[in-house]
């Protein structure tokens, strides 16, 4: 037989893979047949015809990978090994140093620092004992902050790597890599600290060079208006904060720092000379400069509305040459200094961005940016110093840059500038800074380890590469070889391991074909799409170079897998057909002599798309097991057993088998007449041909013999209960209706008041049968002693409890007894339970309460925004979009048990006695006034427990472990009022305690919050940096900065 298949799509394949099941019966299935339905004969795919692998061809080997290894070899293709030349110091370039995450600001100032050329020299004189009497042998770890730097200073200078890791540093001064630091700060903290550490030293020169680089002195001048008498205070300086706010340039910023400043009014000067307060003068006089000058422009400010600092964008220029002649005091020579460094904050905000050093070359006087790791030389006709882009700036803090004169540059990112002295002449030596030989001896052991590193990274690319090139030999060979020729054997293995052996970058494992076999142990014709056929001799390489198995050959094609489907195609073509003529013999009266069989009404409505979801679960399910049959165990969850299910399971469910609704709970006829019908032998049949495992029933079958006793028994019990109720709604009718019930209030008199009999509680229980107790203790209370949990109980009268006892069964008695002295007039009545209430239950329980009090997740408070503190809401600011903020506070009272039966709707509970009073909570002896006992009695109306939110009054979902100040934060976002203008209170005690958790402070769900605000905020956006910032501020507390 030859049989010709066109290229098709996937689909279309499918289709002709199965066209000859219309023509063919099953027992007429051929090997032909078989192989088309397994689509041996679809012809291979040839290289470019097409663009993916054709998945419902299994002889397509083309798009599976083999692109890669049939085309050009490109060597990067094997490795993904960087080459480590790239890790190489170019030759005349500067070393960067690595950001550990937060650490910018850092790497900013050490290389500021570097390229001062005087501390680098001073740093390299340091004694270093440990450092010079290091064994190469082993890495160098320096310990102090001088060793570190020194150490740094050294590889920043020789070191073969294009950028070094600063951890070592940073480590040492207990920094926390996560967290961006006032960078200012950390300028004045770490030259105290290397000052200090300085001048333990030896070397004079050495003890004084961050004075001599650094260090100026001014005095504050105070001159009396009366007197005039002068009063100098000298100080040091090592930097000079100055303020930008509404200045242009660098010199305007200067003069304001020196301005003269009135001292009078409140803020008068007491005069030594006069000997009494006067008005007066103050002015700073520069009395010397160092031969640097950093000028920190004070850029982050703190901003009062949001309690925070803020950054000022302010455009500020400064010169290239400095004269300082003017502003120093009593001297009239030239000063000048030139810029060398501008250091540079980008980003809109004080708690987030970037720093980045523009810093001049002190031997070529070339620019370079040092942005960590990257350095660039800057270039250009125009060099425009401290102008880089902001991170994130919107559209409303951008401003044009003003223009600028020739010597002159501008920017708004600047936060400091370093000057350097001018010197008439330049002496070579001076500029040339030696590293020492002990250091240059563990720069060059790093410098070795790097170039090991770098060797062993080559030798890694290129094994990879001889790796490669021969998997690139291996896979031509046997791509070569895979393709099965017409009339030679061939066997079938996964196309995803054949996909994952062209892919180098994954392990290779052994080949699996367990997956593609049917229930019959062959190979499932639906799973052809996922494999490919292969010729014998590849075959045999493969599996004997990876392993694995079953080996599928020809022989596994599955002959008993295509029979089904060949049956379930013709079903459905013929299906339509069948319908038709099994709904016009079902109209057709049953004949006297003909023998009927019965058939569910539903099941003969629905018999169509019975047969179609079955014959389509047979075509989808078979991969691995048998098809379910109809009749068969069902393995959903709450099947019956045996798959049969009774009548009351079948109300709202979808009917899954087929006449599964005429059976009942034990697998037999129902007894159901209206449910069925009878139907011909011919009808029968033709559903029996869809259905063969369906259950049958002829006419003559009788019903279910256990159901129609349980319906006779069912009929004799009725009338039997309606008769036992009437007699129990009888003897207990006020009971039934809720009339004249006991309460505590209401007692009967005996024995002169004394002592009353008791009134009997009992469990309400959902039908009239066994009246128990149980419900009334706990696993750890003896089988006698009531339990103070609140239970569906009621109050009886002791004639009620003797007819209940003698209709019911009870295990235990609880009485309720109350004791007046009349003897003491004091209106005080005391009630006893019998047996005890058990102590060791009502402490846990109420111990229970109070923990869930103090240990929620997730629950709602509710804060009101006070004025004048009066309880008056005023309108909040348009809200933030908070997670929190919005909750939905509509909670309804439960229901009892008994409210949900809606026969005992009537009967009274343990909540509601006689006019709906509230049942008084029992201790084991419980004492109660006149006037607490009348107020105890209330309207029976059930009355709704959600909190009622007034207007303006934010609902917010909050936890016990949260913190106030975390509360505070939420509040902000609600309210718009920052948190240290918010005043809170609950029931008239403040919460102060930022730090406390809410659990601690007594806050509970549904608490209600008081908010009074110091003052109003209306800049919504000036809060952005507050929320941010909702922890307080650490600083560099803890660090080796502080001396910790």
């Amino acid at each position: 037989m030859c049989v010709t298949v066109k290229m098709a799509p996937r689909l279309q394949l499918e289709k002709a893979a199965w066209r000859w099941a219309e023509t063919v019966k099953p027992e007429d299935i051929t090997h032909e047949h078989i192989e088309l339905a397994y689509r041996i004969a679809v012809p291979l795919c040839k290289r470019g015809a097409c663009r993916r692998n054709c998945k419902g061809n299994p002889n397509c080997l083309v798009g599976i990978g083999e692109q890669s290894w049939l085309g050009e070899i490109d060597e990067n293709t094997f490795h993904n090994i960087d080459d480590p030349n790239s890790e190489r110091r170019d030759k005349n370039t500067f070393v960067g140093l690595t950001n550990l995450g937060a650490t910018c600001y850092v790497n900013t100032f050490l290389q500021v620092w570097f390229h001062n050329l005087e501390l680098r020299r001073a740093l390299y004189r340091f004694q270093n004992s440990r450092a010079e009497g290091h064994n190469t042998d082993s890495d160098y770890e320096p310990r102090t902050i001088c060793e570190h730097l020194q150490y740094l200073f050294a590889l920043l200078q020789n070191s073969n790597r294009r950028y070094i890791d600063p951890s070592g540093l940073v480590k040492a001064l207990g920094l926390d890599t996560g967290q961006q630091q006032d960078a200012q700060e950390f300028s004045k903290l770490f030259l105290s600290l290397l000052e200090d550490t300085l001048s333990k030293q030896k070397d004079p020169n050495l003890q004084n060079v961050i004075q001599q680089q650094f260090c100026g002195q001014f005095s504050y001048v105070t001159v009396c208006n009366k007197c005039g008498r002068e009063s100098p205070l000298p100080s040091r300086f090592y930097e000079l904060e100055l303020n930008i706010q509404g200045h242009k340039n660098l010199t305007e910023c200067v003069t304001e720092f020196l301005k003269e400043e009135k001292l009078d009014g409140d803020n008068r000067y007491y005069c030594e000379s006069c000997q009494s307060k006067q008005n007066a003068t103050r002015r700073i006089k520069l009395q010397s400069l160092p031969r640097t000058i950093n000028f920190q422009l004070m850029r982050f400010v703190f901003d009062r509305q949001s309690g925070h600092k803020k950054k000022l964008n302010t455009f500020i220029s400064f010169p290239e040459v400095l004269d300082m002649g003017p502003f120093l005091e009593g001297k009239d020579e030239k000063c000048t200094y030139e810029l060398s460094a501008v250091l540079i904050h980008r980003g809109v905000s004080a708690y987030s961005g970037h720093y980045i050093a523009h810093v001049r070359d002190a031997h070529t006087n070339d620019w370079y940016k040092f942005n960590d790791e990257e350095i660039e030389k800057m270039e250009g006709k125009k060099l425009q110093l401290g102008v880089e882009e902001d991170i994130a700036e919107t559209g409303k803090s951008q401003t044009r840059k003003p223009k600028c004169s020739k010597g002159y540059h501008c920017s708004r990112n600047a936060y400091m500038l370093v000057y350097k002295q001018q010197t008439e002449e330049i002496d070579q030596t001076e500029s040339n800074v030696e590293v020492p030989v002990f250091l240059q001896k563990l720069v060059d052991q790093d410098n070795k380890k790097f170039e090991e590193w770098c060797n062993e990274m080559a030798d890694m690319r290129k094994q990879s590469v001889d790796k490669g090139k021969a998997k690139h030999e291996e896979v031509k060979e046997l791509y070569e070889l895979l393709p099965a020729e017409d009339g030679q054997s061939y066997e079938f293995v996964p196309l995803e391991w054949l996909k994952k052996w062209l892919d180098d970058s994954t392990a290779i494992k052994e080949i699996d074909n367990s997956q593609f076999l049917c229930s019959h142990g062959k190979l499932h014709p639906d799973k052809i799409g996922e494999a490919k056929r292969i010729s014998l001799k590849a075959a045999n390489l493969l599996f004997g170079r990876y392993g694995g198995g079953p080996r599928l050959d020809r022989s596994y094609l599955c002959r008993d897998c295509v029979t089904q489907r060949c049956r379930v195609i013709r079903l459905k073509n013929q299906l339509n057909e069948d319908y038709k003529e099994v709904t016009n013999l079902a109209k057709a009266s049953l004949k006297s002599d003909e023998l009927g069989f019965w058939i569910g009404k539903a099941s003969l409505r629905s018999w169509r798309q019975l047969a179609l979801d079955q014959l389509e679960e047979d075509e989808e399910e078979t991969k691995h097991n048998n098809s379910k049959i109809n009749g068969e165990k069902s393995s959903s969850p709450g099947a019956k057993v045996d798959g049969v299910k009774g009548d009351d399971d079948r109300d709202g469910e979808e009917m899954k088998n087929f006449n599964e609704d005429i059976l009942c709970y034990h697998g037999g006829l129902s007894i159901l007449e209206n449910d069925r019908r009878l139907v011909s032998a011919e009808v029968w049949n033709k559903l029996r041909m869809y259905f063969p495992k369906a259950p049958e029933f002829t006419q003559h079958h009788e019903p279910c013999q256990q159901c129609m006793r349980l319906e006779r028994e069912g009929k004799e019990n009725e009338a039997l209960n309606r008769m036992m109720a009437n007699e129990q709604k009888s003897s207990l009718l006020n009971l039934f209706q809720e009339k004249n019930r006991p309460t505590l209030q209401k007692w009967p008199q005996k024995n002169g008041g004394n002592l009353s009999g008791g009134q009997q509680r009992v469990t309400q229980c959902p039908m009239w049968g066994t009246v128990s107790c149980s419900a009334l203790m706990e696993a750890s209370c003896s089988p006698t002693t009531p339990c103070c949990k609140e239970t569906p109980n009621t109050l009886l009268w002791p004639a009620e409890w003797e007819v209940i006892s003698r209709m019911f069964l009870v295990d235990q008695a609880i009485s309720i007894c109350r004791i007046y002295d009349k003897t003491q007039d004091n209106g005080n009545v005391q009630y006893q339970t019998h047996p005890d209430l058990c102590r060791e239950c009502r402490e846990g329980f109420i111990f229970q309460q109070q923990r869930d009090m103090r240990e929620y997740a997730q629950a709602t408070v509710y804060v009101r925004k006070v004025i004048d503190k009066k309880m008056m809401i005023k309108e909040s600011a348009p809200e933030f979009s908070v997670s929190g903020s919005d909750v939905e506070d509509e909670r309804e009272e439960p229901k009892i048990d008994g409210e949900k039966d809606p026969d005992f709707s009537q009967l009274p509970s343990l909540h509601q006695s006689e006019g709906g009073a509230k049942r008084q909570k029992l201790n084991e002896t419980v004492s109660l006034s006149a006037p607490a006992v009348a107020s105890a009695s209330k309207s029976g109306i059930r009355r709704s427990t959600r909190h009622r939110k007034l207007r303006g009054e934010k609902a917010l979902i909050v936890s016990a472990n949260q913190t106030l100040k975390e509360l505070k934060i939420q509040i902000m976002h609600a309210f718009s009022v920052a948190p240290f203008d918010q005043n809170l209170s609950i029931d008239g005690r403040c919460l102060t305690d930022d730090s406390a958790t809410l659990g601690s402070l007594g806050v509970i769900p549904e608490s209600i919050i008081c908010l009074k605000a110091d003052e109003p905020i209306a800049d919504y956006a000036a809060m952005d940096d507050v929320y941010q910032v909702c922890m307080p501020e650490e600083g560099f507390k803890g660090t080796g900065l502080l001396g910790h």
